[in-house]
């Protein structure tokens, strides 16, 4: 197909029927992206490693092909098929082999966000015009964020939804016959990559994007951080209204002076101190707007305050960061601040981030399971000095030394778990001998939380708080964080059902059999 033809497909409308699509694995985005593709016409071969029962009985259904095998070299089933266009699963690395032959061989490359951006006219408002998209990115804070702003917005009266890397296809959200005014879409890196990758006449142009910070993460599948950071700058691209970066990063407010941008579009920026014009910070314990306001360069809007968050558990540092960011993307859509609070008295943070799964005996138990990277795991340290901290499991490539250094030496204790423990001891002897550390090298998933419990129960006392915060990835030995979480949770609560309530949770004379200790 020509390029030009390519162009041309840039609306529900437009003529799809008898283009060539192969999409690149079958998870719920691969899915929504043959669902799509089918119902536009498209002739449409998924190609994937392994192919869940009910995905791999619906695909006939809907008139798609299906190939499950090996993907190491390409299938000849590919070949033949001779696709015009890619759409790449958001698991598919740069250097995967498919990806490199459809860019060795000139095929157009999607991901499902570009294709989502070309059909989002299927459903439209009351003018005529499309969901507007706002976009939001980081390498930490990116889901409670989408579903603070998309609350936001719900409450000022729009008709916004939470999509994305959140969990809901976004290709599912515009073919909802319901029709929405604004997509609030989270953006993982991967995502991105691809989204950087298109060429077409209409690039995706969101009205508002927000990066909310920087850090190392996912750098096996970029390569590099430098690739990682390119392709989180994506999100700013072509925005129309504001871009939000974060003041405390200097990595977002580069991205934002040297993005492309719709001419007007203005940079707001969000931290926890005092606010300039055009900001949104704290002043007093006063979450404040000086940006969306005719009077901002001698006035301030209130939000909300550090205590009214406190009340809704919310007030952990970078959780009060995240609201700045949220509201900075509702106030560009005119939600009004009392909308504002009206949602943040009602919102309730996601299972398994900064979760108190219990209080007892004195001792705080807390998980933080989604804190996959050394970024989010510094964060719930700040917000908890001292905790006797679980860390551990597979590193994605990243040093930990740094978030040992900072912040591991302030830890009561240390418990290590996960493959990649080897670099957590190490790190912790280099800049943290004085904590105590203990490793679990119990491989079983049944048995490692149970023991992390055992030990931690043996360290903590009176007034401590235990915390989970892994900076790692969990499948080494869990399904997932929230499985990570959940394990936890219920050893933890086992643990306290098996004591008498008011006596203490160890024999002080015994030394800790779970796990072995580094250091004393």
């Amino acid at each position: 197909m020509s390029a030009e033809r390519l162009d041309t497909l840039n609306s529900w409308r437009a003529d799809w029927r008898g283009l060539r699509v192969a999409v690149l694995g079958l998870s719920v985005t691969g899915f929504s992206a043959a669902d799509t593709l089918a119902e536009l016409g498209a002739e449409v071969l998924v190609v994937t490693e392994k192919a869940e029962d009910e995905y791999a009985r619906l695909l006939p259904v809907i008139g798609a092909r299906l190939h499950v095998g090996p993907l190491d070299i390409v299938p000849t089933e590919l070949e033949d098929f001779a696709p015009e266009v890619v759409v790449a699963s958001p698991g598919f690395s740069p250097r995967h082999p498919l990806i490199v032959w459809a860019l060795e061989n000139g095929i157009a490359l999607w991901g499902d966000i570009e294709l989502a951006w070309r059909v989002r006219d299927k459903v439209v408002r009351a003018d005529g015009t499309p969901a507007d998209w706002v976009l939001v990115t980081g390498t930490n804070g990116k889901t409670t964020t989408t579903r603070l702003a998309a609350t936001m917005l719900v409450a000022g009266g729009l008709r916004a939804a939470p999509v994305g890397n959140i969990g809901v296809p976004v290709l599912d959200a515009v073919r909802d016959p319901a029709g929405f005014d604004v997509l609030v879409v989270e953006l993982s890196s991967h995502q991105l990559y691809y989204l950087g990758l298109q060429s077409g006449p209409q690039p995706v142009s969101p009205w508002a994007a927000v990066c909310l910070n920087l850090a190392d993460d996912h750098l096996e599948w970029h390569g590099s951080f430098a690739a990682y950071r390119d392709a989180k700058a994506v999100v700013y691209n072509h925005t129309r209204v504001a871009c939000v970066y974060n003041k405390a990063d200097a990595a977002t407010r580069a991205m934002v002076e040297n993005a492309d941008v719709v001419e007007g579009a203005r940079a707001i920026g969000f931290d926890l101190g005092v606010p300039g014009p055009s900001d949104l910070g704290v002043v007093d314990g006063i979450l404040v707007d000086r940006a969306f306001l005719a009077e901002r360069a001698t006035s301030a809007l209130e939000l909300t305050t550090v205590a009214d968050l406190a009340a809704e558990n919310l007030a952990a540092p970078h959780v009060v960061s995240n609201v700045l960011a949220a509201s900075a993307l509702a106030r560009s859509l005119h939600v009004t601040p009392e909308a504002i609070r009206s949602a943040l008295a009602d919102f309730t943070l996601d299972p398994h981030r900064i979760e108190i799964v219990a209080v007892a005996d004195g001792i705080t138990w807390v998980d933080d399971s989604k804190a996959t990277n050394p970024h989010a795991a510094a964060s719930s340290l700040a917000a908890f000095p001292g905790a006797v901290w679980i860390v551990g499991g597979l590193l994605k490539g990243v040093d930990i030394a740094a978030l040992v250094q900072a912040r591991g030496a302030g830890a009561k204790a240390a418990i290590v778990i996960g493959a990649d423990r080897s670099e957590i001891v190490s790190a912790f002897a280099r800049h943290a001998p004085a904590v105590p550390l203990f490793e679990v090298d119990d491989a079983e998933t049944e048995n490692v939380m149970a023991r992390v419990v055992e030990l931690a129960a043996d360290v903590a006392e009176d007034g401590d708080v235990v915390l989970l915060a892994p900076a790692a990835a969990s499948f080494d030995q869990f399904a997932s964080y929230a499985d990570r979480g959940r394990r936890f949770a219920e050893a933890v609560t086992t643990r306290i059902a098996g004591q008498p309530q008011g006596e203490g949770s160890r024999d002080d004379d015994d030394a800790p059999d779970a796990g072995h200790p580094r250091s004393s």
